[in-house]
């Protein structure tokens, strides 16, 4: 008897344990709603409902903690909203989630996205060099952004790219083998997935790799069809197959994200979009 309850005891503590092998990446909202109006986007046809207290959003990584079969060691600034719209309170969650005597992550772990608020782009830099950069680019032309991304209108893509510049050669920042600028790119079909689209984004990306040639990474995000007033649809797989050729023949560093949750409406914003809908 005493033999078998030692076993039992043993295999209690095993589940306890994280995989230490594994690690959870979490994905943080720091809006309610956002005002950016990507046109691919669901939550954009939200509007902006508020802001979240730093509170709010350092308390998404405590339930994560608290629930995540393993270790949350990465964060990603990708959730509902435009991070650097509530600059202040984002900046306090990242130095919490970066305290070592709180959360204790990285801040090369932590990774704040934006459609490219220019002026505060600038002061994440200053106030948080560290920290990861993700860029929602989604266009290689100024016009064609605008059509996709309406805050082009008020941050061209030419000033765009000089902040980004202005990023890569600040010696603060750091970049290595493992910390690159990530540029995303969401990939709509008949809009923005032909080859054209991407020798010019390719002309635009090339001149920022660096001598290592891994300064930017590129994140081609196929299209996950949902709720939004323009009748986008997903790119074929062929087309991003050659899309991604195309990058990656002219040697920058290109990778492909496929959405999950598609099937149950899962993608950000979606959820909350629906639920209203039904309500109505």
């Amino acid at each position: 008897k005493n033999k078998k309850k030692k076993k039992k005891n043993k295999n209690k503590k095993k589940k306890k344990k994280h995989n230490t092998n594994r690690r959870s990446t979490l994905c943080v909202s720091s809006q309610v709603g956002c005002r950016m109006g990507c046109k691919f986007c669901a939550t954009g046809t939200m509007g902006l409902r508020g802001h979240l207290l730093s509170g709010e959003i350092i308390e998404q990584l405590y339930h994560a903690r608290q629930h995540s079969l393993n270790p949350v060691r990465n964060v990603v600034f990708m959730g509902m909203g435009e991070p650097l719209d509530n600059f202040d309170s984002v900046l306090a969650a990242v130095t919490a989630m970066s305290d070592p005597r709180r959360f204790g992550l990285a801040p090369s772990r932590i990774t704040v996205s934006t459609v490219g608020v220019i002026p505060y782009m600038r002061r994440l830099r200053r106030s948080a060099p560290q920290v990861q950069l993700a860029i929602s680019l989604h266009a290689p032309t100024q016009e064609l952004r605008e059509k996709i991304v309406p805050t082009a209108r008020a941050y061209p893509l030419e000033k765009l790219m000089h902040a980004l510049d202005e990023h890569l050669e600040d010696p603060r920042v750091n970049l290595n083998s493992s910390r690159k600028v990530m540029m995303e790119y969401v990939v709509i079909r008949g809009v923005n997935d032909s080859d054209e689209c991407a020798r010019q984004l390719l002309d635009l990306l090339k001149p920022r790799i660096g001598k290592s040639g891994k300064n930017v990474i590129l994140n081609l995000i196929p299209y996950n069809p949902t709720d939004v007033p323009e009748n986008y649809e997903a790119p074929t797989e062929e087309r991003v197959r050659s899309f991604h050729s195309i990058i990656r023949e002219g040697g920058v560093l290109v990778t492909v994200r496929y959405e999950k949750g598609q099937d149950i409406s899962g993608a950000c914003g979606q959820l909350v979009v629906q639920a209203e809908k039904e309500r109505k």
